[in-house]
């Protein structure tokens, strides 16, 4: 069993399709076919069932796809180890963004990080927390910013916290003074525009009417804060949204007040536990300590 192989067989798994992985790998399709026979012989048993149109994993070939992601994922790290020994970091950092964060120290990191080591090619995978923290959990992504899960992360990742941020009501202007906190119990009484189900703030948020047992109804689902308040300019209902959000900042089309009892939440770095990250990683995780305030929580493993 060879890297190449395994990299062919992620690449058919992830794109569906041996023409576009072969594309992917920059080969001819029958080299690919001629690879991923190979190894379902050495196998003992087929890793895709050949439709008309595309393939799909078998139960084989689900259970080989995480260890060979692993196996590739650590040559990967082998090779930029020694890079790093050198002092020319490069390679590749997946990092996966929840919406929100123009506000936050990631743009800030990210600028640093780009001029000190240009030769990493950094990629950004925008997606709700849940899929994201699939993502790092599967080891497609390198790292990610999620809401953190109102029942915590899994064991399976380490985190940093990035942000302790809380829930707030939006409200057209002058209906409300922003010093007048608003109930659950009175937010439910007008149409509500809110993050969707998709969204790991959305399970903060249900929570926290679930346990008045006030059953939420979401009137308008966008995980967009600027449609969601540009919603509430228009007289549409009022918005349940994140606090931290600069759309939020002085406008007077609307007034922010908080909710009673409040809804906290953390938005978090994450990353695959259990293994040394990759170099690239590092890096990052190093760039953050140094230019993190020093009162700033520290990292969780």
């Amino acid at each position: 069993m060879e890297l190449r192989t395994l990299e062919y067989f992620v690449a058919v798994a992830e794109e569906g399709s041996f023409t576009r992985a072969a594309a992917r790998c920059h080969v001819v399709q029958p080299a690919i076919s001629q690879q991923i026979q190979a190894l379902e012989k050495e196998l003992g048993e087929p890793l895709f069932e050949r439709l008309p149109r595309q393939v799909v994993l078998t139960s084989g070939g689900a259970a080989l796809l995480p260890h060979a992601r692993a196996c590739l994922a650590a040559a990967a790290s082998a090779v930029l180890e020694f890079a790093d020994r050198s002092g020319l970091l490069s390679g590749s950092f997946a990092l996966g963004t929840v919406g929100g964060l123009e506000g936050t120290t990631i743009p800030k990191l990210l600028g640093e990080y780009h001029r000190r080591y240009p030769q990493v090619a950094v990629t950004l995978t925008g997606a709700s927390s849940p899929s994201l923290l699939g993502k790092v959990r599967d080891g497609e992504i390198d790292a990610a910013v999620v809401a953190g899960p109102p029942e915590g992360t899994p064991s399976t990742v380490a985190t940093r916290v990035l942000l302790e941020d809380r829930i707030v009501a939006v409200l057209p202007a002058g209906s409300r003074p922003a010093n007048r906190p608003m109930s659950l119990e009175e937010a439910v009484r007008s149409p509500v525009i809110s993050y969707g189900r998709d969204s790991g703030v959305h399970a903060y948020i249900r929570e926290a009417f679930a346990a008045k047992a006030l059953r939420l109804e979401v009137a308008y689902a966008t995980n967009d804060v600027a449609l969601q308040v540009a919603l509430v300019a228009e007289g549409i209902g009022i918005a349940l949204t994140s606090h931290a959000s600069p759309v939020l900042a002085a406008d007077p089309r609307f007034v922010v007040v908080p909710l009673e009892p409040a809804i906290r939440l953390r938005k978090v770095f994450v990353w695959r536990g259990g293994t040394r990250p990759s170099a690239p990683l590092r890096a990052f995780l190093d760039l953050w300590t140094e230019l993190s305030d020093p009162h700033e929580p520290p990292l969780a493993e």
